[in-house]
């Protein structure tokens, strides 16, 4: 069971995805909160398995309530939720710690998959949102003093570039003919070789390195 909590400052909107998201069997909405304030007490008092969080909220703002959460709860994952694609305030959610970011008009479909895709440990980036944040990590430069990550394979640049384009393991398995297995292991090799903890920061490092 994916235990969900719904952030966003409009009451239609929030009542929108309660509908959308109760019919399925494997969620369970614990809660739902109109500020960063309401949210970060429910996310402690409650624990749950994703946060669904709008980016612009009274006060506080959604980027600084990822960020906390990250730091502090980084057992709940944050998926970005909002009507913006700006190149600066993806690359800021990102570095934030969200772990999907998904522009509101997507289809009710691919918004439980990227749920799902969360909860699993991989990361859901909205396409539109993928061009943004790629441009913007490539104007970045490399830090001084960061080490050089062991570069990766042919085969697993293939399957990087799938993942930042937000294709889960079994779409990925299906594009290359592999077993969604065998992708997965593909995948934790990645990690493991840049040194990184999740899907979003393997591309972070990669578009760095100048390999997509």
């Amino acid at each position: 069971m994916i235990r969900l909590l719904i952030i966003d400052d409009h009451e239609m909107v929030r009542e929108g995805l309660k509908a959308m998201l109760v019919t399925e069997s494997d969620f369970s909405i614990v809660g739902d909160a109109a500020n960063a304030e309401q949210a970060l007490e429910l996310i402690e008092r409650l624990h749950p398995d994703v946060a669904l969080l709008d980016v612009r909220l009274p006060g506080i703002s959604g980027v600084e309530v990822c960020r906390t959460v990250s730091e502090r709860y980084p057992e709940t994952a944050v998926i970005i939720l909002t009507t913006f694609t700006d190149e600066s305030l993806v690359a800021r959610c990102i570095q934030a710690g969200a772990r999907g970011f998904i522009v509101k008009d997507i289809e009710r479909f691919d918004l439980k998959r990227s749920i799902r895709a969360v909860a699993r440990g991989e990361a859901a980036i909205d396409p539109k949102a993928a061009v943004a944040v790629l441009a913007q990590l490539r104007r970045a430069p490399l830090v001084a003093g960061d080490a050089a990550p062991e570069p990766l394979s042919s085969q697993q640049i293939i399957i990087l570039r799938l993942v930042a384009q937000g294709l889960s393991s079994r779409e990925i398995a299906t594009q290359l003919y592999l077993s969604e297995n065998t992708v997965k292991g593909y995948v934790q090799e990645i990690l493991h070789r840049l040194g990184v903890k999740n899907r979003t920061e393997a591309v972070m490092v990669a578009v760095k390195q100048g390999w997509l």
